[in-house]
């Protein structure tokens, strides 16, 4: 029993790590953001769709919840283009520190949708984020210990393409919650992929972008797809859901936060030059990492105490 918990946890690692990998595939892969975003869920719907006809999952579901399903995987499918909108007009480590804000549009949400009230110190956590934002945005930098304030933001609409795209994050972990707990996880990823194609593909057919020359990719660009559709969306989704019945909510919470340290890292190994960023920047990553690991370990002792 202790072995199938170490290898479970182990997994979990693995499937983070596999997360913080698909940043680096959306900067290798040369096509903009909207078709890169089309293509994923294309390839992770085929392979999962061949996997639900496998384990024989339940399709079978109501118009209304349907209907609820496609508007979530319109809202994910937004996640993932302004995700790699916020890569390409910045750089993996900027969009992957602002997406660690995912945690304070939480506090923020969930009191506005469950109604539950607003806890202080999810509110001090959320003043630190920002002063984090600050010093990656360069208005708060260092030089020779001291605090220098600037009027200018660097990489300004990266960093507000990252925060939509934690915000919308954040929503689509809500409503998510509950579709996952009331039905079969895999019939739900199917149908909201199936939602994030369909408008898509509307957008792309008004704008007349799908041509001959839409799907002409060169032979890199198809590999690095089909490793983001498969292994990253398709893979990873199934797996975690595995994963997630026999590890604690807030180890999985705590080993998800992992997931920019680990795309980070990555980055910096893969794209050494573009992704060196200054001690200011570094500084704000390690305040919002550090504000959001604390938050997970707070919020697992006060579900302990109830």
């Amino acid at each position: 029993m202790q072995n199938d918990n170490l290898k479970n946890y182990l997994h979990l690692h693995f499937i983070v790590f596999v997360w913080g990998f698909t940043a680096v595939l959306g900067k290798l892969i040369s096509i903009g953001a909207l078709p890169l975003v089309w293509f994923r869920m294309v390839i992770a719907l085929l392979i999962m769709g061949v996997y639900a006809v496998i384990v024989k999952a339940p399709f079978r579901l109501s118009g209304k919840v349907f209907a609820r399903l496609v508007i979530a995987g319109l809202i994910i499918a937004l996640h993932w283009f302004t995700f790699y909108h916020a890569i390409k007009i910045s750089n993996i480590s900027i969009t992957l520190s602002c997406l660690s804000t995912g945690a304070f549009f939480a506090a923020l949400l969930e009191p506005l949708l469950y109604g539950r009230k607003l806890i202080l110190y999810e509110v001090v956590f959320g003043l630190f984020i920002i002063v984090g934002l600050l010093f990656i945005s360069g208005i708060i930098s260092l030089q020779n210990g001291a605090l220098l304030f600037k009027s200018e933001i660097s990489y300004a609409w990266g960093i507000l393409t990252a925060l939509t795209s934690a915000f919308l994050s954040t929503v689509f972990a809500i409503i998510n919650g509950k579709f996952a707990k009331e039905y079969n996880a895999t019939a739900v990823s199917f149908y909201e992929l199936l939602g994030g194609i369909f408008f898509f593909s509307l957008y792309l057919l008004w704008d007349g972008q799908f041509t001959p020359a839409f799907f002409a990719l060169s032979n890199a660009d198809w590999l690095w797809l089909f490793l983001l559709g498969s292994i990253c969306t398709a893979y990873a989704q199934i797996a975690a859901v595995k994963v997630m019945k026999t590890i604690t909510p807030y180890t999985m919470m705590l080993t998800i936060n992992l997931e920019p340290i680990y795309g980070i890292i990555l980055a910096l190994i893969v794209f050494s030059e573009s992704e060196k960023m200054n001690t200011a920047f570094y500084i704000g990553a390690g305040i919002i990492l550090t504000t959001v690991i604390i938050n997970g370990v707070l919020k697992n002792r006060t579900t302990a105490a109830n």
